[in-house]
């Protein structure tokens, strides 16, 4: 018993020692998975490590490349700026350098002409000289001869008398013949001012004075609001569309349009009205009805022409003729209208002409398209007489007609009686008191010159002066001008306008450049 006891602790024992070898071996073998793992983990995290440094360098690099591509750039644009400043000092300085040269070629000239004058006056007082001594030579033997005289015979002394009654004879006639041409004068003077007069006085007529403004009434104060828009949208398309400045102030009930076109400032007063009228106010709509309102706007103007060609009696006058006619209701010379103007030399010059039996049909004719080109002369070259004098060859006048014409301010010698009368009734018209203002013209002029210096520029499309001419604002054409081509062209304009034109204060050049893209939903 005893001994099968101690088999079975044996077995126990022997059991237990089995066991502990093999958790023995066990654990080991997992200690070794474990390192293996551990170094397979170790090995994944160094390879992981080495991938994310080699990414992080390559990020490094590539960052570094940008920042030095951005650095190239940002000095190849500084580069770029800095040498067009040079060369445009370079070109100012090359102008400085010509006009130098004029300069001196001027000065070298009066140099020339002050030489070539001390030698005419020497020789003048050479002259002078010789004919002082010729004169005293002369008083010698005059008086020699007096002294003769004393001794003359009766027969000698008598035709000496006889001379010097002839003599005082032919004074006295021509004190007379002097007396009757001055008298005739007078009367041929007193004439003039009767007929003139009298032509003054059957046309008699009043005369408003035309503004650079426009005022719209509105129906209420909150139609204020909607003109402006959101963030002010509305009021920039219409001055953007017009070239027309809308003024809206503490006025109740109105907004101010200034524009010095007439022609602008009635299209933006009709498009205001209209849109006032139907409700609707958004850049688009503002958009359709401005160009709406020019195209039956230059329909009125060929009505208003025909119109004035009836009236004047000429029906026969060619359609653009009436069309250039009916233009000038909104064109104005120093204030004065100028289709009123011209109906009004025209009526003058037919009574001058009734009055000296001239042509009054041609004198007629002549004076009512006198300033024809100034329908047309901010579009084209040349002076108003020579581009009146083309139109009027282009649409079938007669060179009688023409010849008046273009005589009217004296450039051309009047060669007919017609021609006279039509200077002299131009100047009748603009001579009346309250008929013209020059303060107004020249401003007028002004802003046409700022509008045609920004026109001169490759890329502009609209040039609108407003603001009073304080503001000069630029529309130009996005695929040519790019925005840093905007702003040196802003720049190049404001120091042309400094160069060539005299104006108080400052003028504010603004260059607008808008992108479009337009698509259609079918």
């Amino acid at each position: 018993m005893g001994s099968t006891v101690m088999l079975a602790v044996a077995g126990i024992l022997i059991v237990v020692g089995v066991a502990l070898v093999l958790a023995s071996l066990r654990l080991r073998k997992k200690a070794e998975s474990r390192e293996r793992e551990a170094e397979e983990l170790s090995r994944k995290l160094l390879a992981a490590a080495e991938q994310e440094a080699q990414q992080i360098v390559r990020d490094a690099q590539i960052a570094a490349r940008e920042k030095l591509l951005a650095a190239r750039a940002e000095f190849e644009r500084e580069t770029r700026l800095v040498r067009d400043d040079l060369v445009g000092l370079e070109r100012r300085l090359n102008e400085k350098q010509r006009e130098l040269e004029d300069k001196a070629r001027a000065l070298e000239s009066k140099e020339a002409e002050l030489k070539s004058l001390e030698e005419r006056l020497s020789l003048r007082e050479t002259q002078i000289s010789l004919q002082e001594d010729s004169v005293a030579a002369m008083v010698a033997e005059a008086r020699t001869q007096l002294e003769r005289v004393a001794g003359l015979t009766s027969e000698q002394a008598k035709q000496e008398l006889m001379r010097a009654m002839e003599n005082e004879a032919r004074m006295e006639a021509a004190k007379l013949i002097r007396r009757i041409e001055e008298e005739a004068q007078q009367e041929a003077n007193n004439r003039a001012r009767k007929i003139i007069a009298t032509a003054i006085q059957r046309i008699a007529a009043e005369y408003v004075a035309e503004s650079t403004v426009a005022v719209v009434d509105l129906p209420n104060d909150e139609m204020k609001g909607r003109i402006i828009g959101r963030e002010g949208r509305n009021i920039r398309a219409l001055e953007n569309a017009t070239g027309v400045d809308l003024i809206v102030d503490d006025t109740p009930g109105a907004v101010t349009l200034s524009c010095f076109d007439p022609l602008r400032r009635e299209v933006a007063r009709l498009s205001l009205e209209r849109l006032m009228a139907d409700g609707r106010i958004h850049p688009a709509r503002i958009e359709e009805v401005v160009a709406k309102v020019q195209a039956e706007l230059e329909e009125k103007i060929f009505r208003d022409g025909e119109a004035a060609a009836m009236e004047m009696g000429f029906p026969d006058l060619h359609p653009e003729l009436m069309k250039l006619l009916g233009r000038l209701q909104y064109r104005t010379s120093y204030g004065q209208n100028i289709l009123a103007h011209s109906k009004e030399v025209a009526r003058i010059a037919a009574h001058l002409a009734e009055e000296l039996g001239a042509n009054v049909k041609v004198a007629k004719r002549a004076a009512l398209l006198h300033d024809i080109g100034k329908a047309v002369d901010r579009e084209m070259e040349g002076t108003h007489l020579t581009i009146g004098r083309d139109l009027l060859r282009q649409y079938g006048e007669s060179e009688e007609v023409i010849h008046a014409m273009e005589c009217h301010h004296g450039d051309v010698d009047p060669r007919t009686l017609e021609a006279i009368i039509v200077t002299a009734a131009d100047a009748i018209s603009a001579a009346r008191p309250g008929a013209r203002r020059e303060i107004l013209e020249s401003y007028l002029k002004r802003l046409a010159q700022l509008e045609a210096i920004a026109g001169d520029f490759a890329g502009v499309q609209k040039a609108y002066a407003i603001q009073a001419g304080r503001e000069l604002r630029i529309i130009v054409e996005a695929e040519r001008i790019s925005d840093d081509e905007a702003v040196w062209l802003s720049r190049d304009i404001a120091k042309r306008i400094e160069k060539e034109l005299t104006y108080p204060g400052q003028i504010k050049v603004t260059v607008i450049r808008e992108t479009r893209a337009v698509e259609y939903a079918k």
